[in-house]
Formats: C-alpha cells, sequence, structure tokens
C-alpha cells in the first residue's frame, strides 16, 4: 500500500509581503492568500483525502480549513509541524535584523541548520519535533491520502531530510511557494518518492524566480551587511 501525503505551505500573508520574519508568532492570511487557498482547495475537490492536519498558527490552520471544506473534514493540529522560531527578530524586517543584529544574522545566514538567534530555533531542533509528526502520520494513515499543512521553513526542512538532501543547504537548494504543493508517496516511514514539489499551477502559470529571501551564498549582492 502506498501513502501519499500531500504537503502545502500556508498562503500569503502580510508579513511574509512585507519581508518579515513570522515563525512562531499569529498572522493571519492576507486576501491573496486566502484567494491561493481556495484555488487549491477547487484543484484538490476530487482527490480522496481522508485526513488533514496543520500547525495550530492561524495561517495555517485558515489554509487548511479552506482545503477542506469540499472534503467535509475537521482540521488537526499538529504542534510539532509549527514554523520555526526566530526568537527575538519576531515580526522585524529582514534589513532591521541585519542592522541591528549582523553578527547573528550572518551566522544564521551561512548556516541556519544548526544556528539559532536568541530564542529561536535551530533546523536540527524543527527536525527533531516535525519528522516524527511525519512518522506518526504515515503509520497511522496507511494507504490513505493524507494533507498537511505547514510552513516554508519546515517543509523545507522535512523534504530535504526524507530525500536525502544536505539539510545544511535548506534555504538555498529548495524552495517553498505561498499555498504551493508537493506530493510525497511512502511505501513505509523511511522510504518516500517525490511526486510533486512547490507547485503553484493552480494560481499561477511559470514558478517565480528566486530573487528574494536568499542567502549570501546564491546572491550576494541582494543584500548589503552595513557595519560600523
Amino acid at each position: 500500500m502506498t501513502t501519499r501525503l500531500y504537503l502545502v505551505r500556508h498562503g500569503a500573508t502580510q508579513l511574509s509581503a512585507e519581508d518579515r520574519f513570522a515563525g512562531s508568532i499569529g498572522v493571519d492570511l492576507s486576501e491573496q492568500g486566502r484567494d491561493q487557498a481556495r484555488r487549491l482547495s477547487a484543484r484538490l475537490a476530487n482527490d480522496d483525502l481522508r485526513a488533514i492536519y496543520a500547525s495550530p498558527l492561524s495561517r495555517t490552520i485558515e489554509t487548511a480549513e479552506i482545503i477542506a471544506r469540499p472534503h467535509g473534514l475537521p482540521v488537526t493540529p499538529a504542534e510539532g509541524l509549527q514554523e520555526a522560531s526566530h526568537g527575538h527578530w519576531e515580526g522585524m524586517t529582514r534589513k532591521e535584523v541585519e542592522t541591528q543584529y549582523p553578527d547573528e544574522y550572518a551566522a544564521w545566514d551561512s548556516d541556519p541548520f544548526t544556528f539559532a538567534p536568541e530564542g529561536g530555533e535551530s533546523g536540527i531542533v524543527v527536525l527533531a519535533r516535525a519528522l516524527p509528526v511525519i512518522r506518526e502520520l504515515v503509520l497511522k494513515h496507511q494507504g490513505e491520502n493524507v494533507l498537511i499543512v505547514s510552513h516554508k521553513a519546515t517543509l523545507r526542512l522535512i523534504l530535504s531530510s526524507l530525500l536525502g538532501f544536505d539539510v545544511r543547504g535548506y534555504r538555498d537548494r529548495l524552495d517553498q511557494a505561498p499555498a504551493c504543493l508537493n506530493i510525497l508517496d511512502f511505501k513505509d516511514p523511511v522510504r518516500t518518492r517525490l511526486m510533486l514539489f512547490n507547485d503553484v499551477s493552480h494560481y499561477a502559470d511559470h514558478p517565480g524566480r528566486p530573487n528574494e529571501h536568499l542567502s549570501k551564498w546564491w546572491d550576494p549582492g541582494n543584500v548589503e551587511i552595513k557595519t560600523r
């Protein structure tokens, strides 16, 4: 039996449009984000979904509820699917963080997997809580289709780990657009096959270009850090 997981990032929010760090804080979907979720809901309306899970934050719960409507399914919160906390950066713009905490930002930018800002979570910590959720759901829903709504960094970390990528480079090598769809097929909780990745064809006719939210390795001229 094959278990199919539909991994979805929540729709757009106002803070994401402003390039602000919003990992563990509650942020509602923007109207654009709700429209993205409605389009994905229509796309999946005829798929045989048997369960829907989501990070307990408002933007993921609302995305999941919109997708769930045609199926009449409840949304079950799962704490382990929350986004990485950015600690004392939460709510700040990227430029503000670079200006106020240049050394800390540089360390995170080069290695977000093992480094975390003060009060925040590293990628290691996020994986330690998220992967057991994935394992549990694969075992619980053997042979079924299950939809999971989570967050950009959390999904990239999960995908990197399951597919055997170098997790240290998850920010540069993998993208997750708002309300994107990924599909993974599992024969068991360990072995998986990627069937669809970062697909936004329900609201865009082509993928966006990676021109923001990237590290200095990808685009050294994208953001200038100024120190005194």
